[in-house]
């Protein structure tokens, strides 16, 4: 098939949708169930393309959760450890791929509410299962086991977007897109981050251990289908906080620096030891945890009656001191920015949330300065000279 319509665009006053090959050969995709929507299609091609950056890059099967053209999380397959497990809600063994989904999932769990799934393997019936269990608009892989379709099928009465890749198509080298009447051309950006953009290092700080020069490459090529501005924090092979479409680079940096200290937060005994009431779903107890560590609560979740409706018993703040103490503990946190740092505050608020490790493009006339703040935090650092922007 070299034609699928659409039910409308990106909205729905948008009715004429479809996506097609230009050429007229078949499309490298297949909806085996469901019917999915512009942006759906959208979120599924871009995050595809991601993972399977990430396994090829890495060797590692690779998963992402996309919302609105950017990755709320992305991940390789390494085993949860405890903490991770308690955070994720997941008692269960997993699979490599699983692993890998749960752990992109776990990214930022309020803002991978409704998205859109990538596999770079085979979707196993675990995988599945894990699946089912979370609120999603569909997935994209090279294939489904037998047991795993059976289980996506039923998901949302039937109506769950399931979609199968060609995981050997490879896109032209010529990518166009249409803007109010005009056509644009570009050559499309087939670079794989890989190590090799690992090797400038501009610190005093000379050596990246194994692990940072892995988690780099999971942020880099996840920040390469990341809507730009775009700051990427990693650690233990997933993103923790991905900050995307600022027009400040300070601001990217921050937006993405909250969002892994609260992915670090989550870890905090206080967090992982509250007394939640039984039968609360999973997207409640992550909506009260979001508010219990916000400065700014729109409960106050420690007023006894309020308190109850989500807690078996009163529970105690996790205060400022505490967040900071917990946080000032971190350092083994990666980095990296899809173009150059202008300013050494992006370093400053980066090392403030652990990060140890940074590449960036390079080429700011005040490179300097960021690497003399680089110095003075012991951080280690390389230019890549590639940037990385996306639209």
């Amino acid at each position: 098939m070299n034609s699928i319509d659409l039910k409308y665009g990106c909205n729905p006053h948008q009715k004429q949708a479809r996506i097609y090959m230009e050429d007229g050969s078949d499309l490298p995709l297949v909806v085996l169930n469901g019917n999915p929507g512009y942006i759906n299609l959208l979120d599924a091609v871009n995050s595809f393309a991601l993972v399977k950056e990430l396994d090829k890059a890495l060797n590692l099967p690779a998963a992402a959760s996309f919302k609105h053209l950017s990755p709320a999380g992305a991940a390789i397959a390494l085993p949860l450890d405890e903490k991770e497990k308690q955070m994720y809600f997941t008692k269960q063994e997993l699979s490599p791929l699983a692993s890998a989904y749960v752990r992109a999932r776990g990214t930022d769990r309020m803002s991978s509410f409704g998205d859109f799934v990538a596999l770079s393997r085979e979707c196993d019936e675990i995988t599945a299962k894990c699946l089912n269990r979370e609120v999603s608009d569909g997935v994209i892989a090279p294939s489904y086991s037998k047991e795993a379709l059976e289980i996506l099928k039923k998901k949302r009465r039937g109506t769950y977007n399931v979609l199968q890749m060609d995981a050997t198509f490879e896109p032209g080298a010529i990518e166009k897109r249409s803007v109010y009447g005009i056509t644009f051309e570009m050559e499309r950006n087939s670079v794989i981050f890989d190590e090799s953009y690992l090797k400038e290092v501009v610190t005093k700080n000379k050596e990246f251990t194994d692990e940072q020069k892995r988690d780099l490459i999971v942020a880099s090529i996840a920040l390469k289908y990341t809507q730009s501005n775009s700051v990427c924090y990693a650690k233990r092979g997933q993103t923790i906080g991905v900050g995307a479409g600022q027009q400040s680079r300070i601001h990217c940096t921050r937006l993405s620096g909250e969002k892994a200290d609260h992915w670090s937060l989550r870890q905090h005994p206080k967090v992982l030891n509250l007394p939640f009431i039984k039968g609360l779903s999973r997207n409640e107890k992550d909506n009260v945890i979001e508010q219990y560590l916000s400065e700014d609560r729109e409960t106050d979740l420690l007023d006894p009656e309020v308190s109850k409706r989500y807690f078996t018993h009163p529970i105690e703040d996790l205060t400022k001191e505490e967040k900071m103490e917990y946080l000032a503990e971190l350092d083994d946190v990666v980095i990296s920015s899809d173009a150059f740092f202008p300013f050494s505050d992006n370093i400053e608020r980066a090392y403030k949330s652990g990060a140890r490790a940074i590449v960036q493009p390079g080429g700011s006339i005040r490179d300097d300065s960021v690497i003399e703040c680089c110095d003075e935090h012991g951080m280690v650092m390389a230019f890549s000279h590639l940037r990385l922007f996306h639209h």
